[in-house]
């Protein structure tokens, strides 16, 4: 398997070379907050978790200018519990870009409803894969829950330019989750705190009945996206293939996490595609979506 680098010089899309390999920008909401607490501290948090994840190395490859792969975390907080522990959510986004062209295709875009952490005003933003759960678990997990996701975003984008590419990476979240901070206000981590959780995204990523996934991951990008500048018909069938791929998913495991995640901000895009593709096409990509993304249904429709 070639690594993303290579294949990504192959597709012209390198300008030099340099380490890291995300371009994120961090954003922090605290409007729900108490306006007893300074809010500069949010401000400094902010500041710490873009230069934690924009300067930290989490792959073995050089990335160019180009090959950065951009990202967002928007993080709103709803509670101040006291003791400078917080609760909020996180919206996690990412894009990949499409071969010939300026535009940005959706990798991940995900709100995880379950983020409970400490933070004290210029503490360390730390984090380690050999022991995840820190000195303190609340200190611990949001460069935890952070962390889960950088993974999540690189084994996708990994996925889209090589078959099973991102393995090393879902492995790597897949290793935060059973070594996750735990305490009476953390959630998201097991099985049992729902359906919807990062137990469960990286349970389905590293599960072998999810093995079509990864396949759907690269016919949707590398055989689809990347093939329309050259060839729109072909790039229709690789994402129709995706489709496929994805449905048997959802047949043979149903009410699994990975099927609405997949298609998570992608409805529009979709759309786009199959609008201007032949009545067979159309009809068999309308059937596909209404069935495996249904609270986008009304927009399907329009096929």
């Amino acid at each position: 398997m070639l690594p993303r680098l290579f294949l990504l010089l192959a597709l012209g899309l390198s300008i030099g070379l340099s380490a890291q390999e995300l371009q994120s920008r961090v954003s922090i909401i605290a409007n729900k907050v108490s306006s007893q607490v300074d809010r500069k501290i949010f401000q400094t948090l902010q500041g710490g978790l873009t230069t934690f994840i924009n300067t930290r190395k989490w792959t073995p490859d050089a990335f160019g200018p180009a090959e950065k792969i951009q990202c967002s975390f928007l993080i709103s907080i709803d509670q101040d519990l006291g003791n400078n522990v917080f609760k909020g959510k996180l919206t996690v986004q990412a894009a990949r870009p499409v071969y010939n062209t300026s535009y940005e295709s959706p990798l991940i875009n995900f709100q995880d409803d379950n983020v409970v952490f400490k933070y004290v005003e210029f503490q360390p933003i730390e984090f380690n894969e050999n022991r995840v759960q820190g000195n303190d678990p609340l200190v611990a997990n949001l460069t935890a829950v952070i962390a889960f996701y950088i993974n999540i975003i690189l084994g996708l984008d990994y996925d889209s330019y090589a078959l099973r590419g991102g393995d090393l990476y879902f492995q790597r979240a897949w290793n935060i989750v059973n070594n996750a901070p735990g305490s009476r206000d953390i959630a998201g981590w097991k099985s049992f705190d729902g359906l919807r959780n990062r137990y469960w995204l990286a349970e389905n990523m590293n599960n072998n009945r999810f093995t079509l996934v990864h396949d759907a991951i690269y016919a949707y990008y590398r055989t689809g996206m990347d093939v329309f500048f050259e060839n729109e018909e072909a790039g229709r069938n690789g994402m129709l293939n995706a489709l496929n791929y994805l449905n048997t998913v959802n047949t043979e495991n149903l009410n699994s996490m990975i099927v609405p995640f997949f298609f998570q901000g992608k409805a529009n895009e979709l759309v786009k595609v199959f609008s201007k593709g032949g009545s067979e096409q159309r009809a068999r990509a309308r059937e596909l979506l209404t069935k495996m993304d249904i609270t986008n249904i009304a927009l399907y429709k329009s096929l």
